[in-house]
């Protein structure tokens, strides 16, 4: 698995602080900043990583997939500030300043889908940049019976795709640009672990 290398020492915020602003908003989500490596030279805020100045910074993905050769994907929330309203991978969020991947991959499943058991696999990280961001993407996958219960304030809706149904929409604007590039990444590693 991935893992990020956060130093001894104190890392700076960027950007810095202004003259007008002294202060590192208390309130606002804190992200490492990181090499390609996973060393953490930086932390930022989510407003400054998706304002397209593009610091790498670390994201978890999960795919859920079940007896039944099904997809577990997620409708992001219409409030979303990044492709609202598109459907997406079944958890799909960013690390904290100061968690480690995995932990992150526990947090997110834990908000999105209310789901605490079961056994995620790693699958590979890359690197994704979009008009506005660049993620170091950590993708993982777990197969089994699972009854996710997704959290409305996070996703619109959730449901179970078979791999054909997704393979029959892609390029429609229906999904993500991120998670359509991902699923042909990773499709045949999916199927292999059913």
């Amino acid at each position: 698995m991935f893992t990020l290398i956060y130093p001894s020492e104190n890392v700076p915020f960027i950007p810095r602080p202004s003259a007008g602003r002294t202060e590192i908003p208390r309130n606002c989500e804190k992200f490492p900043v990181i090499k390609e490596n996973g060393e953490v030279i930086a932390y930022a805020s989510r407003e400054y990583c998706h304002s397209g100045a593009k610091p790498l910074h670390p994201v978890v993905h999960l795919h859920l997939v079940d007896r039944m050769q099904r997809l577990y994907l997620q409708k992001r929330s219409v409030k979303k500030d990044i492709q609202p309203g598109r459907w997406d991978t079944a958890v799909g969020g960013h690390v904290d300043f100061g968690e480690n991947i995995y932990e992150a991959l526990l947090r997110e499943t834990r908000e999105e889908l209310g789901m605490t058991e079961y056994n995620p696999v790693y699958l590979q990280s890359y690197v994704f940049e979009s008009e506005i961001e660049k993620e170091l993407v950590n993708v993982f996958a777990a197969v089994g019976s699972f009854k996710p219960v997704p959290d409305l304030d996070e996703v619109d809706e959730g449901r179970w795709w078979t791999f054909r149904e997704v393979e029959g929409n892609l390029g429609k604007q229906v999904f993500t640009p991120n998670f359509e590039q991902e699923f042909l990444r990773i499709c045949n590693s999916l199927k292999a672990l059913l």
